[in-house]
């Protein structure tokens, strides 16, 4: 994949979200906590729609975030709570980000999944139609709703939707419907131009979900256990957290433009090429960063189907929005172990999450 790197004025426009009303719904979980903290750190004024955080620790919880934004504990299937919260709100933006986002899980809880991420994004539609205020939605689904054919090449925007197991089939439905809404309601030249955005594996400081390769190293790491993997062969578009949601802040910027309605399609946001690899090589990277540890590969027993190859072709951002993924495989490992080493030494992680931040903008900008 090959990314023509247009000249841009900044990474993102400050002076763009400084006071803006920005409404995150699944704020508390690890991706809407970087990017509350991102918008935060711009002057936005931020207003969350979640349910409660999982696990312990959370990074919403680490960051301090409840006592930084206003924010409602919710369920996006309720749409009687959802319009109450789009009302007292009145977000000009919605980042839609809540869904149950767990391959694995999808397979022991399909009607939550399903629910969720089909009729819990019909719920913030519908609410964002009854909400004079809001202007434009960026809509996050996944690298998964794609109907994975088990290519050697990347996926582009135009790829069929699908989805063998009830996680992936739910995002590429997702799509369907988002799609109707442009068609039906949203149109070229109506209120509210939506974009949907679909990312690589993401990986970042504060993950600390289930099923997940990373956390599931942080937590063999700081134990001194040997990290189990299950499937080391499997490649996948390792990326670090920023990269996608500079990538989200690109398109809610444009969708808000004069011409905004030419950016209210599906974009992709992945990582070079060389930042797509084997699980293995990832938990090897993890270990040598961290500095010590071991892996192991015991036989799986009534395993589910996971991908084992998926990667996303970012051309389309590249060209139209001057995007390119900043932080190569190496770096994004790095930044990675630093940010949990820091956390198992109890070291300052609101200050280090910020310093990440802003490096990454201004390293952006450098290469540019």
């Amino acid at each position: 994949m090959g990314f023509r790197r247009c000249a841009v004025d900044k990474m993102v426009d400050r002076s763009f979200w400084s006071g803006r009303r920005v409404l995150v719904t699944g704020h508390t979980g690890f991706k809407g906590s970087w990017l509350c903290s991102w918008l935060l750190q711009m002057g936005a004024e931020v207003f969350g729609y979640a349910l409660a955080p999982e696990g312990d620790p959370t990074l919403f919880e680490v960051l301090g975030l409840e006592h930084q934004l206003d924010h409602e504990l919710n369920d996006i299937r309720d749409q009687t709570a959802l319009d109450r919260r789009f009302a007292a709100c009145q977000p000009e933006l919605v980042f839609h980000l809540a869904a149950q986002p767990l391959v694995r899980r999808s397979y022991r809880e399909p009607d939550l999944t399903f629910e969720t991420n089909i009729m819990g994004s019909l719920r913030v539609m519908e609410a964002a139609r009854r909400c004079e205020s809001t202007r434009g939605i960026v809509y996050v689904t996944s690298d998964k709703c794609y109907a994975n054919q088990e290519w050697s090449h990347g996926y582009r925007e135009n790829d069929r939707m699908g989805g063998h197991d009830p996680y992936s089939a739910s995002k590429g439905a997702a799509e369907l419907l988002l799609d109707a809404y442009r068609s039906s309601f949203f149109v070229p030249k109506g209120r509210i131009r939506a974009a949907s955005v679909r990312a690589g594996n993401v990986i970042g400081g504060g993950d600390w979900a289930e099923d997940r390769i990373v956390p599931d190293c942080i937590r063999a790491l700081s134990t001194g256990q040997s990290i189990e993997v299950r499937n080391p062969i499997a490649r996948r578009p390792w990326q670090h957290v920023l990269e996608p949601l500079g990538g989200y802040l690109h398109i809610a910027e444009r969708l808000l433009g004069e011409d905004g309605a030419a950016y209210a399609e599906g974009w992709n946001f992945g990582p070079e090429l060389g930042s797509n690899r084997p699980v293995g090589e990832l938990v090897d990277a993890m270990i040598a960063a961290w500095g010590s540890g071991s892996r192991t590969s015991p036989p799986q027993t009534g395993a589910v189907h996971e991908a084992t190859l998926l990667h996303l072709n970012c051309d389309k951002a590249g060209h139209r929005l001057g995007w390119f993924p900043a932080l190569d495989f190496n770096t994004t490992i790095e930044w990675t172990a630093r940010w949990f080493q820091t956390w198992a030494h109890g070291g300052d992680l609101k200050s280090l999450t910020a310093e990440q931040i802003q490096t990454y903008q201004a390293l952006y900008q450098r290469k540019a």
